[in-house]
């Protein structure tokens, strides 16, 4: 597992002493990516995911102080809005949401790891679709916007490049980035039999 970076110490150090500069800084940089990961796991209910991303960013700010850089920090707190979620789906009575179950993320996986499984061998591929989603929680968490946004979402580099705030050579170059990541990543956590082609640039 790959522990969190210096400037993550640092950031949840400053919070810790109280600085209010450094909450902002946290809201804005990992508030959106928890939301996103929320949404993709409630049907896409806007006013839910965001119910529950506020609800995990108050349990991880009360607890800050555990957090032992053992994980990255975005890792630690898909923890808490995991716990969020399960808590939400049993007051509801209500089955959770598989991802890799859900057409359109499927279809997207599908495209992540073209040719990595056979149609047919439906075990492999729910592994290798977990797997995917493992890793992409566990990216940077600009990277893993940047994948989510250009292979979810379908925007073009150069609305990612807006979303940003960059030029498009910027945006083309961290996707190039977060793709070998990405490749990294999947080579790594599954034996070296990642060939991951489809993600080529595009626009």
């Amino acid at each position: 597992m790959i522990g969190a970076s210096e400037a993550e110490r640092e950031l949840v150090a400053r919070m810790l002493s109280g600085e209010e500069a450094a909450f902002e800084e946290f809201f804005e940089g990992y508030f959106p990516a928890l939301y996103r990961f929320a949404l993709s796991r409630l049907h896409r209910d806007e006013d839910t995911a965001e119910e529950i991303a506020q609800a995990a960013m108050c349990k991880i700010v009360q607890k800050l102080h555990t957090f032992r850089a053992e994980a990255s920090l975005f890792s630690w707190m898909c923890t808490f809005c995991r716990h969020e979620l399960s808590a939400w789906y049993r007051r509801n009575k209500r089955e959770p949401d598989l991802l890799e179950d859900n057409p359109e993320v499927r279809a997207a996986l599908e495209t992540l790891v073209t040719e990595a499984v056979e149609p047919e061998d439906e075990i492999r591929r729910r592994e290798i679709s977990r797997l995917v989603r493992t890793i992409l929680d566990h990216l940077p968490h600009h990277y893993g916007n940047a994948l989510e946004w250009k292979y979810l979402d379908g925007l073009s580099v150069a609305e990612i490049s807006d979303r940003l705030g960059v030029g498009l050579k910027a945006a083309e170059s961290l996707l190039t980035r977060a793709r070998r990541s990405f490749r990294d990543g999947f080579t790594a956590m599954y034996g070296g039999m990642a060939e991951i082609g489809a993600l080529g640039p595009g626009r």
